[in-house]
């Protein structure tokens, strides 16, 4: 999206860490942001964006969110999260907010190890969830799980390959009917103790619709294929919780790309759109809050 995790550099527009929006506690500019954002993806035939972060910047320490975090508080983040997910969205750009039940109190970072989140229910449900409540409420399309330990939801499974996290807790007690994709399943916080195939089967069976295998290797990629291919076979994974998570994948299809359908533009309207001045202006009202 912006600062120090992006993916789309110049002739893109490139633009501030998403910190800065928070600072700023203007959803106005956060939504202008996401639509210009959501204008130059859909140029280059981009329909997913994996955004917004909707973690809260409690803990200024944390080693993988830091600024990417929108702000402090959870009414703030979920504020301005409701506003780029309208961004984006109205502009035909599918969001995801990420990482739910929430990474933004840990202190270890999850490329590398697995954080633990000792937090009480109490404390979840005043904070951490609350920007996943509002992302729901704005008909967020995709919600990514992230890969951490929460002992008060579940003391053994870190949250992709959990149950009660994913099932219980993200799908029947906050109500959300979108598709729930894992994070990167390479990542040491799930392949220090499990294989990625092994991991897949378990995150789909606690409830993800889709998992993220994330290194561009091929032979990685095609065993987690043949993994769960094999799971339904041997019906550890029912057709119905497939056929349900096919049926969210085309709904969300329908929902963004057979009723705006992104063409990627010639080079010439390219250049008109991609890092374009109104663009690189609402960067630089943003920079002003760095």
């Amino acid at each position: 999206m912006g600062g120090r995790v992006a993916r789309l550099k110049a002739p893109f527009t490139e633009w501030p860490p998403m910190a800065t929006l928070g600072r700023s506690a203007d959803a106005g500019l956060a939504e202008r942001f996401a639509r210009a954002l959501a204008i130059e993806m859909k140029a280059v035939g981009v329909t997913l964006d994996y955004a917004p972060v909707l973690d809260v910047r409690t803990n200024p320490g944390n080693p993988v969110i830091g600024d990417r975090a929108l702000a402090e508080r959870a009414e703030d983040v979920a504020k301005l999260g409701q506003a780029i997910i309208r961004g984006l969205q109205g502009q035909g750009v599918a969001a995801c907010g990420k990482h739910f039940p929430g990474h933004g109190d840990t202190s270890a970072d999850s490329h590398l190890e697995l954080p633990l989140v000792e937090h009480p229910l109490e404390r979840l449900r005043g904070v951490e969830f609350v920007p996943f409540k509002a992302a729901i409420e704005a008909q967020v399309a995709t919600i990514m799980t992230a890969h951490l330990l929460m002992p008060a939801l579940d003391d053994t499974r870190p949250a992709t390959l959990s149950k009660r996290i994913v099932t219980g807790l993200l799908r029947n007690e906050l109500g959300y009917n979108g598709v729930i994709l894992s994070d990167d399943l390479e990542m040491k916080a799930i392949a220090r103790d499990y294989t990625v195939p092994d991991a897949a089967v378990l995150a789909v069976e606690a409830g993800c619709d889709g998992v993220l295998v994330c290194s561009g290797d091929w032979e990685t990629q095609g065993a987690v294929l043949e993994a769960l291919v094999h799971a339904v076979e041997d019906q550890r994974l029912s057709l119905t919780l497939v056929d349900d998570a096919l049926k969210r994948h085309e709904l969300a299809k329908e929902r963004f790309l057979l009723k705006s359908p992104a063409r990627p533009l010639t080079t010439a309207a390219l250049r008109q759109t991609l890092g374009r001045d109104e663009h690189r202006a609402i960067a630089d009202e943003m920079a002003r809050f760095a």
